[in-house]
């Protein structure tokens, strides 16, 4: 029998370049070809030969082999043992862009997670004068939530869309998380949940968030305060911080450790926020 040619050999090469998942790579100092990180399974599939990944196009990169089987088997734990968690994220017209693409793609990327967008209608937003949104759902079909992130920038408008201020309350009954990013937390005081609680937002709206909020303590130099359900955080990319302490309370802090690092979001410290501790006295530990 003769010997397959070597343009047959560069065919299947060709034809089938992607090695078996269900053979994981096991030596921890290897590294390998992947597709860079976009959020979908593809970022799994390693590649015996430099080029593109086979679903989304994109050049494929070096990885550590062993953090991508981490992160394998990490997710396929989490389908295994816990429902998809629905994070509904409000975008409207004026939002910062970094308010609701931070804590999107942290949840994007995190395994558990199912992720879309809402908008008081169906039409598109446009977020800081250049890029439009279209968003998934609308607040009277979208999916019951179990995070909802509510982003900041242009907030006013909103706090007189009484539409918008119900849905948030209605949300609050029975959602597990409720995080704010800068001035999000204004639609958070409108809707009455931060009565009674610690909050932070954008360090040039601290003041404006105090006066609207008598009767919270709204926090300065923290990158985020949790309450339990109640979140908030400081400006911009501090949603990315909130955003992964959500995930380290919900998945486990190993996760939201493979999460930044997926992201190469190298400025996360897990312990860079303050939790209200829920006690008789209504006390809080600061962690700093």
């Amino acid at each position: 029998m003769k010997a397959p040619s070597l343009l047959l050999v560069l065919f299947l090469v060709a034809l089938w370049p992607a090695v078996s998942l269900s053979q994981p790579l096991t030596d921890a100092s290897a590294v390998a070809l992947y597709c860079p990180p976009c959020g979908a399974d593809c970022d799994l599939e390693a590649y015996a030969v430099p080029g593109n990944c086979r679903h989304c196009g994109m050049a494929l990169a070096q990885r550590s082999v062993a953090s991508i089987d981490s992160l394998r088997a990490q997710k396929a734990q989490a389908k295994q043992e816990a429902p998809r968690k629905n994070v509904a994220v409000l975008v409207f017209s004026g939002m910062e862009i970094l308010d609701f693409a931070g804590p999107s793609e942290v949840f994007a990327v995190a395994p558990g997670f199912n992720v879309y967008t809402v908008a008081v209608s169906a039409e598109p937003v446009n977020s800081q004068g250049f890029v439009k949104i279209t968003p998934n759902y609308t607040l009277a079909n979208c999916p019951p939530p179990d995070i909802v992130v509510v982003p900041g920038g242009s907030t006013d408008p909103l706090l007189h869309n009484e539409p918008l201020v119900r849905w948030i309350q209605t949300c609050a009954t029975s959602a597990e998380v409720m995080l704010s990013v800068c001035t999000g937390a204004a639609l958070f005081g409108k809707a009455g949940l931060l009565d009674g609680k610690q909050a932070t937002t954008f360090h040039n709206y601290i003041n404006a968030l105090q006066r609207a909020n008598p009767k919270a303590n709204v926090l300065r130099d923290t990158r985020f305060v949790d309450n339990g359900q109640i979140i908030t955080t400081a400006g911009i990319s501090a949603g990315i911080d909130g955003a992964l302490h959500v995930v380290a309370r919900l998945r486990g802090e190993a996760v939201a450790q493979q999460t930044a690092q997926h992201m190469e979001y190298d400025k996360w410290q897990p312990q860079q926020g303050v939790v209200v501790k829920a006690t008789t006295t209504a006390t809080k530990k600061a962690i700093r």
